[in-house]
């Protein structure tokens, strides 16, 4: 492969729903431009693209991958990312990488929610794009009913490019409606490399189409408008122009038709990327952060421009180290330099550069402005880094990650494995930004935060066959607390002779509501040192250690003030030890009258969901003792904010797709503590004791 230059270098993004087909129209492009013998697919383990054994397993994709086609002079690189809602993460790192999308659709399904989470990226980032109808061959496949989901979930600028020809309801071929030509692969006339005219029977549907993108150029141009209501037709030169500008700006987004697996439409659909995405080059610039002034900087998007490269993906495997996906934003990346990393502060040495092509890896000497490639061992670069020269402090974006809201505990099946899966936990933190580790002290436990079950399930798989940790997984403990409602006195005598020298400590301590301080306050007001100043401490250890393991069901007690108000003590038994024995025997004798409760976590929680499943969220939220607190409109979505008790939203994550068919997105933060319902707080403490006679 050789080297191409910025203004010869297409970065496409592929979305779309998990099953459309995605990953087998890449390898229909690989097959048809000779860069394959044959033609992989995932679930036979032939795909050069899935090839992760977890891939393989699922018979979908897991991991974004880079599949570089030479085509007519240009190179695209295509970015094919996971359409399971799962690995957002993967496509989110696959999107920041991308400067056009192609988003496939299967004939069959039409608009699914992975569709409309493509358009909204595609919305959001404002960019090209393409949509691909696939398997409009297989039974029951309707591109006519597919292009109508289209169109009616996406508008007017969703226009068709190139249409199936039916035979007795079978596909024998295509009509591209700008070229206004037929190709056929079934039937007397198949023969992909020879066009016809197009029948006579669909030449209606072609003039009507083509007065779609016709009209669709002519509300970018005065000019091309005068023409087109005149009625007369707009030149070859025009149309391309018109449709070149029209895919740039969106308003011209067009549709075409094909099957993957049958390598029908594969041509003539990286003609339409060859001749309307536009090439990184032509942004002419790009806007980064000097973070030393915190003021923007202008890069040219060109090989003249100052080296500035981002990484947007990171593995990191047993055997090779840290492998760093990057993007060239401006200049050249070569091999055997050494760069800055301006967010480390740390140089790092580039030793060798690869040019990825899904498990294929080709060494290169250097890595043109707007290509994309992988280096290795770099020390201290990590996903969203920027790596520039010397002297630089150029930072581009962050790619913003979707924040991971499923959590599980997770314990090593051997405990001689701790320290291997604590490795094995930061090793898949650092490659997958939307996985999170949380050391919860309170309930000590680690708490492994994914996108959802899937995930979770391909991070222990995958812990499993790199690094050989085999773990358990448990609901994580929700961390209640215990305080009081009530001011009491509790009285602790500790006395025990059992020759020699005896044991004795006898305090008095008051207890009361503090809502100041969570955690407990402690003070002395003895008088006449009925208990002396060196066994004050000794005490308030005591307590201490009450506090931590509380009264109702062993949580945590807090919002408690303690005060030693008076005692007894003996110049010989008495010890540091048996003041502590007291201290704990004045908390018991205190608490039945204290009027103790149990406290539980709230957290506030926002949801943004299409404004079709209002209803049934807020329906939900108060099946799980939720408070609605506020809703806005933005766009078409509805963001709902409340707040609901921690232990109601364990699993919220799965609810939450289910209810939303995988279009809600939600996060949550930890707001404050309230009193748990009495018949709840029943259940919970008859738990916890009935836990502690289990472990006893």
């Amino acid at each position: 492969m050789r080297d191409y230059l910025a203004h010869e270098v297409r970065n496409v993004t592929v979305l779309g729903h998990s099953g459309a087909g995605k990953t087998a129209v890449l390898e229909a492009m690989l097959h048809f431009t000779k860069a394959t013998d044959r033609f992989g697919k995932t679930s036979e383990g032939s795909s050069i693209i899935d090839y992760d054994p977890e891939e393989i397993r699922r018979g979908l994709s897991v991991y974004t991958s880079i599949v570089p086609i030479e085509w007519k002079d240009t190179k695209i690189n295509f970015i094919d990312t996971p359409g399971y809602l799962d690995f957002v993460g993967e496509m989110e790192s696959g999107c920041a990488a991308g400067d056009n999308i192609l988003i496939v659709v299967g004939a069959k399904e039409g608009v699914q929610s992975g569709t409309q989470r493509a358009w909204e990226v595609a919305m959001e980032k404002k960019l090209p794009t393409i949509f691909f109808v696939n398997k409009v061959d297989e039974e029951h496949a309707s591109f006519d009913k597919a292009y109508e989901s289209l169109r009616e979930a996406f508008g007017k600028s969703v226009i068709p490019f190139e249409v199936p020809i039916l035979e007795n309801d079978e596909v024998i071929g295509s009509i591209n409606i700008l070229r206004d030509k037929a190709w056929y692969f079934k039937g007397d006339k198949a023969d992909r490399n020879k066009s016809y005219e197009v029948p006579d029977n669909m030449k209606e549907v072609v003039a009507d189409y083509k007065n779609q993108i016709a009209e669709a150029i002519a509300m970018g141009d005065d000019d091309l408008m005068e023409k087109f209501f005149s009625g007369e037709p707009f030149t070859e030169a025009e149309l391309t122009r018109g449709v070149r500008l029209g895919v740039r700006n969106g308003e011209i987004r067009p549709v075409f038709s094909g099957s993957a697996i049958n390598m029908t439409g594969i041509e003539r659909l990286l003609d339409l990327i060859d001749k309307y995405f536009p090439t990184y080059g032509e942004q002419g610039t790009i806007t980064v952060t000097d973070i030393e002034t915190n003021e923007p900087v202008e890069l040219l998007t060109d090989e003249k421009g100052d080296l500035t490269a981002q990484v947007f993906k990171t593995i990191v495997d047993p055997f090779v180290g840290r492998i760093s996906f990057l993007k060239v934003r401006s200049g050249v990346l070569s091999s055997d330099t050494t760069l800055y990393n301006p967010k480390k502060d740390k140089m790092e040495k580039i030793s060798q550069i690869f040019i990825i092509k899904g498990k294929h890896q080709t060494a290169v000497g250097k890595l043109f402005t707007g290509d994309i490639g992988a280096v290795t061992k770099l020390a201290y670069t990590q996903t969203n880094d920027t790596l520039c020269e010397k002297g630089k402090h150029y930072v581009v974006d962050e790619i913003k990650f979707s924040e991971p809201m499923l959590g599980v505990a997770v314990w090593p099946k051997s405990k001689n494995d701790d320290d291997k899966l604590s490795n094995a936990l930061n090793r898949m933190c650092e490659e997958d930004p939307t996985t999170r580790l949380v050391n919860n002290k309170e309930t000590k436990e680690n708490i492994l935060y994914g996108v959802g079950d899937q995930h979770i399930d391909v991070i222990v798989n995958k812990m499993k066959s790199k690094y050989k940790v085999e773990v358990n997984l448990t609901t994580p403990k929700v961390p209640y607390h215990e305080t009081i409602r009530k001011t009491v006195i509790g009285e602790g005598r500790h006395k025990k002779q059992s020759g020699g020298h005896g044991q004795f400590g006898h305090v008095f301590v008051e207890f009361s509501p503090n809502p100041d301080s969570e955690d407990m306050v402690f003070e002395e007001t003895v008088f006449g040192g009925a208990v002396p100043k060196q066994y004050f401490p000794a005490v308030e250890t005591g307590l201490r250690e009450c506090m931590a393991k509380g009264y109702l069901a062993g949580y945590r007690m807090v919002n408690v003030k303690a005060n030693l108000k008076d005692g007894k003590y003996h110049d010989v038994d008495s010890s540091e030890m048996a003041f502590k024995l007291a201290a704990h025997l004045a908390f018991k004798d205190a608490m039945p009258k204290a009027g103790c409760i149990l406290l539980e976590p709230i957290v506030s929680a926002t949801v943004v969901i299409p404004d079709e499943y209002t209803g049934t969220i807020i329906g939900d939220f108060n099946k799980r003792r939720g408070t609605i607190m506020g809703m806005d409109m933005e766009g078409d979505h509805q963001v709902i904010n409340a707040l609901v008790p921690l232990a109601e939203m364990m699993k919220y994550p799965t609810d939450l797709r289910s209810m939303t068919q995988g279009r809600g997105k939600y996060t949550q933060v930890f707001d404050h503590y309230d009193p748990v319902p009495a018949n709840i707080a029943e259940k919970i403490i008859a738990n916890a004791h009935k836990s502690d006679d289990d472990g006893e």
